[in-house]
């Protein structure tokens, strides 16, 4: 039996939307993709943070759930028979005397590129965790760093901690499910956009709305019995501490990210992201791209809809790559179709 791995036009590091539009754009172009991400599940940010959260600026859709986007992006490339190898990150890339590169995972999956698109978004990324004695016992049964299913709220006691979009935004969309919601937040003013944050002290303001501002304060410590979340406690800079009875904690504290083995790659960087030239997203390493987030040129807009632009600029400067020689007859997919659909 051979040992050889398995070789592939491109390998596309990173499952978010940017890197799922471009397996269609690699597709449509003629060129097979493997996909590797450490999530268990395609999305990136989309499916891990916010699944059920709409998003306003997609063309052509003006609203739709960052899940169901995900889902439409997994279909779409579906025709191109993408590989994903799920659940692992990204250890080394080497490049072979043929020019190629050589992958290996940290579950030891070795993959053979012609090509590398980086669609990394932030790069490794974990949630901010409160600073709470015993929290990780609860994690996953009464503390949540994200909602999976927002129906699974339904009726809950539910404290959400932050300032920033994310809890302002979860506030007010789980206002009609839950049977209270306590937003702690260590001072008056949110972070959130300024129309969120007016929605959710309307909200707050109304006897018959389950929310309450409880400003300022922090969270100071959980109660329950290791495994249920009883109550969380709070306390004041002044250490004035309020006991609020609760079966959930959302923390919304941001995230922790860095590039991961990436940082020693070779590649130009700008801080935490890699440097590209916006015309191809080629990165300084040859044969190497960068999409999406993780990738920075003057006036960068961090926008899902430009990822996908990137996507396909990527795929046609890597096309010659993978077929030296052959011209290109550009056609618009109205006109070539989508293979197998």
């Amino acid at each position: 039996m051979s040992d050889r791995p398995p070789q592939t036009d491109v390998a596309i590091i990173g499952a978010g939307p940017a890197g799922l539009f471009a397996v269609f754009e690699c597709g449509m172009l003629g060129m097979r993709c493997r996909v590797i991400d450490p999530l268990d599940m395609v999305g990136g940010q989309l499916s891990a943070l916010y699944p059920e959260k709409p998003i306003y600026d997609i063309p052509g859709m003006p609203s739709v759930l960052a899940g169901d986007l995900v889902a439409a992006l997994e279909t779409q490339a579906a025709p191109f028979a993408p590989a994903y190898h799920l659940g692992q990150r990204v250890e080394s890339l080497d490049e072979q005397a043929d020019g190629r590169f050589l992958l290996t995972t940290s579950t030891g999956t070795r993959i053979d590129a012609r090509a590398v698109i980086l669609a990394a978004g932030a790069g490794a990324f974990g949630p901010n965790r409160p600073p709470l004695d015993g929290i990780e016992s609860y994690e996953g049964r009464g503390v949540f760093y994200m909602v999976g299913k927002r129906g699974a709220l339904r009726g809950k006691r539910i404290v959400i901690a932050g300032g920033g979009d994310s809890a302002v935004d979860w506030a007010i969309s789980l206002a009609d499910l839950a049977e209270r919601i306590y937003v702690v937040h260590r001072r008056p003013k949110f972070r959130a956009a300024p129309e969120s944050a007016a929605r959710l002290k309307s909200l707050a303001d109304d006897p018959a709305c389950p929310v309450e501002l409880v400003i300022p304060y922090q969270l100071d410590a959980l109660e329950g019995d290791g495994v249920r979340l009883e109550a969380v406690i709070v306390k004041t800079l002044d250490g004035e501490a309020r006991r609020l009875e609760a079966d959930v904690l959302l923390p919304f504290f941001g995230l922790a990210t860095d590039l991961g083995p990436i940082a020693g790659w070779g590649l130009e960087l700008d801080m935490t992201h890699v440097t590209v030239d916006p015309t191809t997203m080629a990165t300084s390493r040859p044969g190497v791209f960068a999409i999406g987030d993780i990738a920075t040129y003057p006036n960068k807009l961090k926008l899902i809809l430009c990822g996908f632009s990137e996507a396909a600029l990527a795929a046609h400067a890597i096309r010659p790559l993978v077929h030296p020689g052959e011209e290109l007859h550009f056609e618009y997919s109205t006109t070539s179709g989508v293979p197998g659909v």
